[in-house]
């Protein structure tokens, strides 16, 4: 990726659009509505809808932030959704620029943030990475690989993932093709899993996951497994790999190419 300032915003500009504004579903089962100044997504499961990009100022926030309220309480009140928990998913860059303390103000609950990061997928499929000693790759195509998954995250994390796992099986039923996921196996032991989720004829895939069991940490399976998505991206033809990032994952996509484009938040009304 380049450093110049004016590409960054470039690059900017075509994430807000493609994966913000002008949003695809992240499922078949899940809609995406664009409401006045509001573009949201509604899935039927547990806590998975979002505001996904607002156009708001300073005398529309606050009923912009109202009017999500009312309408998730609402959607759950009717059971087309199992509770009102939604995420109202802020960048530093969004307007008014006391946002995220209206949110607070109005009972959201703020998440850890994470740094928006973008890499070119041609230059990241280029990186030479070897597997280390012990590991193997093992693509997820079913439900036992789901769960082999699931355990990594366990390990990697200390918790379950359920609706991670509910998505995973939902995509590889009925859109296989636009999900891409991988284990890290120490003989049959797996020790690190990641995902990339890619939605039709939009120029950014999501890289997700990536947690790494303790005593596998600092040998290179977070850089196998970002190469190993790279490559499939790029024979695809999707221009950039984008990451929400930790703090424990940033520096490591910042030296291997990624930009910054941006600070998120994901701020949680749960009802």
């Amino acid at each position: 990726m380049t450093t110049d300032r004016d590409a960054l915003l470039k690059v900017r500009a075509e994430f807000d659009s493609a994966m913000r504004r002008n949003a695809q579903p992240d499922t078949s089962d899940a809609r995406v509505e664009r409401v006045g100044p509001v573009v949201r997504q509604i899935v039927p499961g547990a806590g998975g809808s979002t505001v996904l990009w607002s156009d708001l100022d300073e005398s529309t926030a606050d009923a912009a932030i109202t009017e999500q309220v009312q309408f998730f309480t609402e959607l759950a009140a009717r059971g087309e959704v199992p509770d009102a928990e939604f995420e109202w998913k802020l960048y530093d860059y969004d307007r008014p620029a006391d946002l995220g303390e209206r949110l607070r103000t109005a009972g959201f609950v703020a998440e850890p943030a994470e740094t928006l990061l973008v890499g070119r997928a041609a230059d990241l499929a280029a990186l030479s990475v070897e597997p280390p000693e012990g590991i193997t790759l093992r693509v997820v195509t079913d439900e036992e690989g789901v769960d082999l998954m699931m355990e990594a995250h366990r390990r990697a994390f200390g918790s379950d993932r359920p609706r991670i796992r509910e998505l995973m099986l939902n995509l590889l039923r009925d859109e296989p093709d636009t999900i891409e996921a991988v284990v890290a196996m120490a003989g049959d032991t797996p020790v690190s899993a990641a995902r990339m989720e890619m939605r039709p004829g939009t120029p950014f895939a999501g890289l997700w996951g990536g947690g790494t069991v303790p005593e596998w940490r600092g040998r290179g399976i977070y850089r196998l497994l970002v190469a190993h998505r790279a490559r499939i991206a790029a024979e695809r033809g999707i221009p950039y790999l984008q990451v929400d990032a930790s703090e424990d994952s940033r520096p490591i996509l910042q030296r291997l190419g990624f930009e910054v484009l941006g600070v998120t938040v994901p701020w949680v009304w749960e009802g």
